[in-house]
C-alpha cells in the first residue's frame, strides 16, 4: 500500500510539471473564409492557396485564410450576399461581383475600352484611392487586385463579321437590364444566366457564344462546345480580393500590415502569372481542335463603330459619372 502510495504521488507529480511546461494559452486563430469562382488547380487558385499558407506564416499561426474555390458558395452575387450576413469574410470577385457592391467597378467591363494591359493598369493605379474609398463606404476592405486575363468572344458557329455575332445567343453574366436593352439595341440577343450556369446552358442550347478568357474557357472545359475563338480581346477580365470591414477588423492588429503586404505580392502574381498562363491555355486548345478566327477586313468599319457606340452607351448608362470621366482622363494621360 505505502508502495503504491508513493507511485501516486510521482505521477502526480510527473503530471503537474508536464502540465507546468505547457503555454498557459495556445495562440489565438482567426479565420478567413475566402470564396472564389476560380477553379480547383488553376493559376488563380494556386495563387491564393500561396496567399493562404504566407497569411500563417507572417501571423505565426494567428490567422487561417480558408478558401472555397470552384463556385462552391455559388456564383458572385451570391458570395457578396453571404459576406453581407457574415457566412463568409473575404471573396475573390471578379468585376460581375465587384459592380455589384458598388457600379464604379462597370469601367473594367466596358467593351473595347482598354487596349492593353499596361493601360489598364495605369488606369487602376490613378482610380484606385476612389475606388478603395467607395469600397470602405459599402463596407469593405481592398486587399488586393486580381487580373483574370483578356476576354474573347468563343462561339458555335465562326464569327468573322457582326452579323455572325448576332445570329448566335450570348451569354450575360447577371446582367441587369440596363445592359441587356443596350446589347439588344445593337441587335445581339443577351441571355442572362449565372456563371455556375453556363456549362449546362451551352449542352441544351440556351446559349451559343460567350465572352470568356482562354484560361477559363480551358480550365472549365466550355470550349469543346464553342470552338470558335475570335482573336482580338473585348476587354480585361479584372476582379480583386475584398473583405468586410467587420472581418478585416477582426485580425490581430499586429498582423494586419503583414496580411495586407501578403495580399499585394499575390495580386503581383496574377498580373505577372496569368499571361503566361493565359497564352499556354490557348495554345493548348488549338491543339486539341479550337479554331481562331478573325473579323473580315470587310466588316471591320462596322464592328468598330458598333462597338465604339457601345463602349459609350455603356461606360455613360452604368458607370458613376465621376469614376467614368476619371478613367477616360488616364487614359488620355496613358496614351499620350
Amino acid at each position: 500500500m505505502a508502495m503504491t502510495g508513493r507511485r501516486v504521488l510521482f505521477l502526480a507529480f510527473v503530471a503537474a510539471v508536464g502540465f507546468a511546461a505547457l503555454p498557459a494559452t495556445s495562440p489565438a486563430q482567426t479565420v478567413v473564409k475566402l470564396a472564389t469562382l476560380a477553379p480547383d488547380g488553376s493559376v488563380w487558385h494556386r495563387i491564393l492557396e500561396d496567399q493562404a499558407v504566407d497569411w500563417r506564416r507572417v501571423s505565426s499561426g494567428r490567422v487561417e485564410l480558408r478558401l472555397y474555390p470552384g463556385g462552391v458558395a455559388g456564383d458572385d452575387p451570391d458570395m457578396v450576399r453571404k459576406m453581407r450576413l457574415g457566412q463568409f469574410q473575404a471573396a475573390a470577385l471578379s468585376v460581375e461581383g465587384l459592380s455589384d457592391i458598388d457600379e464604379a467597378f462597370n469601367v473594367f467591363q466596358i467593351p473595347l475600352f482598354f487596349q492593353s494591359i499596361d493601360e489598364l493598369f495605369y488606369v487602376i493605379e490613378q482610380l484606385e484611392p476612389m475606388l478603395r474609398a467607395r469600397l470602405e463606404e459599402k463596407g469593405f476592405v481592398l486587399l488586393n487586385w486580381g487580373y483574370g486575363g483578356w476576354v474573347h468572344l468563343y462561339s458555335k458557329q465562326p464569327i468573322t463579321e457582326l452579323s455572325d455575332l448576332r445570329g448566335q445567343k450570348l451569354f450575360m453574366w447577371g446582367a441587369d437590364d440596363r445592359q441587356l436593352r443596350l446589347w439588344r439595341a445593337h441587335g445581339l440577343q443577351p441571355v442572362a444566366l449565372a456563371a455556375t450556369d453556363i456549362m449546362m446552358a451551352l449542352q441544351t442550347g440556351m446559349i451559343e457564344a460567350l465572352a470568356t478568357t482562354p484560361l477559363a474557357a480551358l480550365s472549365l472545359q466550355w470550349y469543346r462546345l464553342v470552338p470558335h475563338h475570335l482573336d482580338g480581346g473585348l476587354a480585361p477580365l479584372m476582379g480583386a480580393t475584398v473583405m468586410t470591414r467587420r472581418g478585416f477588423d477582426r485580425l490581430p492588429d499586429q498582423d494586419r500590415e503583414a496580411l495586407l503586404a501578403s495580399a499585394t505580392e499575390a495580386g503581383e502574381r496574377f498580373r505577372t502569372e496569368v499571361p503566361e498562363a493565359e497564352d499556354r491555355a490557348l495554345d493548348a486548345m488549338r491543339g486539341r481542335g479550337l479554331t481562331v478566327t478573325s473579323i473580315a477586313q470587310s466588316a471591320e468599319a462596322e464592328w468598330r463603330t458598333n462597338a465604339a457606340a457601345l463602349a459609350s452607351e455603356y461606360g455613360e448608362a452604368l458607370v458613376p459619372t465621376e469614376v467614368f470621366a476619371a478613367a477616360r482622363r488616364a487614359l488620355e494621360e496613358f496614351r499620350r
